[in-house]
């Protein structure tokens, strides 16, 4: 497999516009073209992950953390970026890093996290605004269905847990075609009128391409009337950290020690007990602590994530409980879930699951 194939996918299923402004999401180094010999997950690229995949060898290496965020000047081997570059360079192993676009999709990180933890009923706890569109296009209505299927297929008319979704008005079109036209109804300057379906659909942005093009192949006519249109609602599968429910209440401690337990925390910094039980639990991974304000809204009884500093903490306000089990330990299966993701599409793919620890944090 080409290692534009395993990105193709990987854009498609987590697309890019996700990504925050800050963020370099997306090929790190490498050749599109590549042939693949076999796939390394991680969670940072780091020299120790670079040697694993050379003795192993695999010229792919896929992490979430991007190692290239802001310009370098020279590629020598005084920092250690500069030293994994030159030696992907010298070994030809390419680096891809799929960053917030993953953070920020209803399937990536916190979905992970939350399974993890045990959770249901989950949803975006920030969701994401202007990524949504509606297409609005004017067809006969002998044509409707036709129309229908194609924009649907091509990823139109999907709201949350429902597809093919649509709102269809009926009405009269008219138009007079010149002497240059080629109407499949109608001849030139006569006008022409028939009935007609408006028919309006809601799609994400990374859909407007495949959906105009096939809307356009499904239509009859040679010039079809369309709308597309910037909408303000928020993406319900799309946005920041997530929310959702134990199966039974916890106690805190007993709620806490669970956390310990199953991220292997070396230590978990926490805010002041509330003596209540945790039911509704809040959590993003990586740092976080921006969606603290969402989590008291949502009426959360604990929000977990990590790094959080000193002065934050304060932020809790007895409103809710803060758990910073640390950025490594919250990200860390995020690597299993990108194995499961690529063996989703190919289960056959040679795909590894890095056995280093990256995380630069020690405890005493």
């Amino acid at each position: 497999m080409k290692l534009h194939q395993l990105t193709a996918y990987l854009e498609t299923r987590f697309p890019l516009y996700l990504q925050e402004d800050y963020d370099n999401s997306g090929l790190q180094l490498g050749d599109p073209s590549m042939e693949i010999t076999s796939v390394l997950v991680a969670l940072d690229c780091t020299e120790a992950i670079v040697k694993e995949a050379i003795d192993m060898g695999s010229n792919v290496i896929l992490v979430h953390h991007p190692i290239l965020f802001k310009g370098i000047k020279r590629i020598g081997v005084s920092t250690e970026i500069e030293r994994i570059i030159r030696q992907c360079i010298t070994h030809d192993i390419a680096i891809y890093a799929i960053h917030t676009n993953l953070d920020n999709h209803i399937e990536g990180v916190n979905s992970k996290i939350a399974s993890t933890i045990g959770l249901s009923q989950c949803r975006i706890l920030q969701p994401k605004q202007d990524t949504l569109f509606k297409l609005v296009v004017y067809t006969p209505v002998d044509s409707e269905e036709r129309v229908h299927e194609a924009v649907c297929a091509a990823g139109a008319g999907n709201i949350g847990n429902y597809y093919n979704c649509g709102y269809a008005t009926l009405g009269e079109g008219t138009f007079t075609p010149n002497e240059k036209a080629n109407p499949s109804i109608g001849e030139a300057h006569i006008r022409t009128r028939l009935p007609e379906a408006k028919m309006e659909y809601v799609l994400e942005k990374n859909n407007i391409g495949a959906v105009l093009s096939a809307m356009k192949s499904a239509h009859p006519y040679e010039e079809v009337a369309y709308d597309l249109i910037a909408l303000e609602n928020k993406n319900t599968q799309a946005g920041s950290g997530m929310i959702g429910q134990l199966p039974e209440p916890m106690e805190e401690m007993e709620f806490l020690n669970h956390l310990k337990q199953t991220f292997k925390c070396g230590v978990i910094r926490f805010t002041a007990l509330r003596q209540k039980p945790i039911r509704t639990v809040a959590l993003c991974g990586g740092a976080g602590s921006f969606l603290l304000p969402q989590a008291i809204q949502q009426e959360a009884d604990i929000f977990i994530s990590g790094d959080f500093k000193y002065h934050e903490f304060f932020g809790a306000e007895n409103k809710i409980i803060i758990a910073d089990i640390g950025h490594y330990e919250s990200e860390q299966y995020t690597s299993a879930l990108l194995v499961e993701i690529i063996r989703e599409k190919f289960p056959t793919f040679a795909v590894r699951l890095t056995v280093k620890n990256t995380n630069p944090i020690n405890f005493l």
